[in-house]
């Protein structure tokens, strides 16, 4: 990239799951050491938009208004002529759908950049091959995108760092009736993807029982998805917790996490979040594996079992019992959390 022009203006076309979104602030923060008089925005799914108010570095915010799997060639090129009205000198392409490179293709971006995925040539200008023998992280593969040496490896001051502002975690805290002097552990029990990547609910309910019973507040979070698993860790715990599953606003999941002693959950988008946040972090890895998608922190234990089976990448597990998970002990999972919160 270092041929380019001054460059006035970037935009980024977000990826639309949370914990790829979280990763993408790799990119972003790299871009803006480079270009540090530049205006960068980002095109967003509405979902994450919350997400990208964290990250300082993103001067605005486009909502994507289409959703998963819409083509909707007619609103593209309309929405493609307002960006055009921008002046954008360069795009990067996160998603590797040809839908996603369409609309800075429509408007007539000079310098579209990102992988090769779904046979975007020409749509894609200053195309990558992904190499994921050299670069098996998600984070490292989007940072690729503005490196110029690709055998450079990714440090931690490249990590993924959400910002959240003192006052805004004050008010949600008091909005949800949370005492800030008393020490919460956030647990998040679901993962989007599939069972297969979820502790066992029973094993949230054991470990909330021995929070409680050791003087810690507990609060689960999720989205609606999660309100049934969430549901009935509080109800089998027999000291009083907060479920917040599929009540908070992804803003708001994003600030109680923030003020939390720790966090305990699976490989999944609110991992990420804890993980860019810096906060003390229990993640739990089942189907999937910590070689590529692992927490960014050094404030992170992860916790998984290396069966012969594992990782099998399914959504359900397909010999029926998910011991990779089931394993993973809620006294174990307990421990670890006081050797995170003595340390931090």
């Amino acid at each position: 990239m270092n041929n380019l022009k001054k460059v006035n203006r970037i935009l980024i076309i977000a990826p639309s799951w949370l914990g790829d979104a979280v990763m993408s602030h790799s990119l972003i923060r790299r871009l803006a050491r480079m270009h540090t008089a530049t205006s960068i925005d980002v095109f967003s799914p509405h979902a994450l938009t919350h997400l990208f108010e964290q990250m300082p570095e993103i001067d605005e915010i486009i909502e994507n208004p289409f959703g998963h799997g819409q083509l909707n060639m007619r609103d593209r090129l309309n929405v493609a002529r307002d960006i055009k009205s921008r002046r954008y000198d360069i795009a990067y392409v996160l998603p590797n759908s040809l839908k996603s490179a369409l609309i800075p293709f429509f408007a007539k971006i000079p310098n579209r950049v990102g992988y090769t995925g779904e046979s975007r040539f020409g749509l894609i200008n200053r195309r990558h091959t992904l190499d994921k023998n050299k670069h098996p992280l998600l984070a490292s593969q989007y940072l690729q995108l503005a490196k110029t040496d690709l055998s450079e490896s990714m440090s931690l001051s490249e990590y993924p760092k959400l910002t959240v502002v003192q006052k805004d975690l004050e008010q949600t805290l008091e909005q949800f009736n949370i005492d800030p002097l008393r020490p919460y552990v956030c647990l998040c029990p679901g993962a989007e993807y599939g069972p297969a990547k979820r502790w066992p609910q029973g094993h949230f309910t054991k470990l909330a029982q021995k929070l409680s019973d050791n003087q810690f507040h507990t609060i689960t979070l999720g989205g609606k998805n999660d309100m049934k698993i969430g549901a009935m860790i509080c109800k089998n715990n027999q000291q009083k917790m907060q479920d917040l599953t599929g009540k908070t606003t992804l803003n708001e999941a994003i600030h109680l996490i923030a003020g939390a002693t720790c966090v305990v959950t699976n490989d999944s988008g609110l991992m990420h979040v804890a993980a860019a946040l810096s906060k003390p972090l229990i993640a739990l890895f089942g189907s999937s594996s910590p070689e590529y998608t692992p927490p960014l922190s050094d404030k992170a234990k992860v916790l998984t079992r290396a069966l012969p089976c594992s990782p099998c990448f399914k959504r359900v597990c397909p010999l029926g019992h998910t011991n990779c998970l089931a394993d993973i002990t809620a006294d174990e999972v307990f421990m670890n959390i006081l050797k995170q919160t003595e340390s931090d």
